[in-house]
């Protein structure tokens, strides 16, 4: 195929890119150029996906002088913000780091979060129904949900959510800032952390900013405020703004055709696999992983030379009908469900069990308060987030 632009085209917000089906099928390891006219080269098939993410002698570095520029702004966006660069990417001291977050987001340590998150989520709902509709399910429940949640689980106060939006959109930029708005943005960010640093090392708590400035790894060091500020930002903004992308485009799916909530309503112990499915079914990703290959390293049939910038797009990995039977139908029951949305290997999502606690609780939720819900517009009609490297949907209008 031509060289494409990256990220590719979508018919609509819940719909994949019609190119997909073909990439995977004539060109898996394609050719792209991205928001920056850098190239990269862009990977659909689920084999290949999955065996560059578990390969891990590769990461996200893209500070090498050859590494594609991702964002339109000069300083490129995330994967080339000071965070990344403050945060350790591949080999020991990255799963040192990794150790030591990771003991907070174990299953037994998130389930016993769950009972708090449905408070939540009822009180949310609470208010959502108090102002009657039409109600916009993203900005009423599924934004201030996860926010609530991180926020709690950081010590930091979920009254700055606005801020914390702001700042978690600048950081995660494609083409929808300018450079002085990021750069602005990322320093308010990280100086609003490092205060926050600051006080739990004056005052700790039992949160988990408290807990990493007390802890150390198995060779004794503790962590040092930079890499404390970063990975505050680095949760703060993936705990949020991911989960409540999801929370939105998990509702638009199942109530684009109604008769998959339908299907949850009789038979309620659906709810886990319909959350897996949907985060396998979702074709509104954002723009995947990213991985700079600095050794030769053969796919499939080719081999990628060293020096090359890889996407990793997991959404259209997910739709492979050669890992997934009937790829492109959204089965509530589908078992097993090996998709790859969390990526997969050192670099896969640390909050993924919270991430599952808090989409099986709203939508366990949803269901005993509103049985009734459906979209306030046609699905064709949902817009898309546009700009980000965060897939997800404007808003969800619904009625009830």
């Amino acid at each position: 195929m031509e060289n494409l632009s990256y990220p590719l085209p979508r018919p609509a917000a819940l719909e994949p890119p019609a190119e997909w089906a073909e990439l995977r099928e004539r060109c898996p390891v394609a050719h792209v150029t991205l928001p920056s006219g850098d190239g990269a080269t862009l990977l659909t098939r689920y084999a290949d996906v999955r065996q560059i993410l578990s390969d891990d002698r590769f990461g996200r570095r893209l500070d090498a002088p050859d590494a594609a520029r991702l964002s339109d702004t000069e300083s490129g966006g995330l994967f080339n913000s000071e965070m990344s660069t403050v945060l350790p990417q591949q080999g020991p001291d990255h799963l040192r780091w990794r150790r030591m977050i990771s003991k907070w987001f174990t299953a037994k340590r998130v389930m016993a979060l769950r009972p708090g998150i449905e408070a939540m989520a009822h009180q949310l709902i609470d208010e959502m129904q108090a102002k009657g509709t039409p109600a916009d399910l993203k900005s009423g429940l599924a934004f201030p949900l996860p926010v609530w949640v991180i926020c709690d689980l950081l010590g930091v106060p979920s009254t700055d959510r606005d801020r914390f939006s702001h700042w978690s959109d600048n950081m995660l930029n494609l083409t929808r800032y300018t450079q002085q708005e990021t750069d602005t943005a990322m320093r308010e960010f990280a100086a609003y952390m490092a205060e926050h640093v600051a006080e739990r090392r004056r005052e700790p708590g039992d949160d988990l900013l408290s807990e990493l400035v007390r802890a150390t790894d198995a060779e004794g060091q503790p962590m040092s405020d930079a890499v404390l500020v970063a990975t505050g930002q680095g949760l703060l903004a993936a705990g949020h703004e991911t989960t409540a992308n999801m929370i939105a485009k998990m509702t638009g799916m199942l109530l684009a055709d109604r008769t998959r909530w339908e299907r949850l309503l009789a038979d309620r112990s659906l709810v886990r696999t319909a959350v897996e499915e949907a985060l396998r079914f979702d074709a509104n990703l954002g723009f995947g992983m990213v991985r700079y290959v600095d050794e030769d390293v053969e796919v499939g049939e080719e081999r990628i030379p060293s020096g090359t910038t890889v996407l990793c797009d997991m959404a259209a990995a997910n739709r492979d009908e050669t890992a997934f039977a009937r790829a492109d139908e959204m089965d509530l029951a589908r078992t097993p469900n090996p998709h790859l949305t969390f990526g997969a290997g050192p670099h896969s999502c640390l909050g993924q069990a919270l991430a599952r606690i808090e989409l099986q609780t709203v939508l366990d939720v949803l269901l005993d308060r509103v049985p009734s819900l459906e979209l306030a517009v046609p699905a064709e009609d949902l817009r898309r987030v546009e700009g980000l490297v965060v897939g997800g949907l404007s808003a969800l209008p619904v009625r009830w």
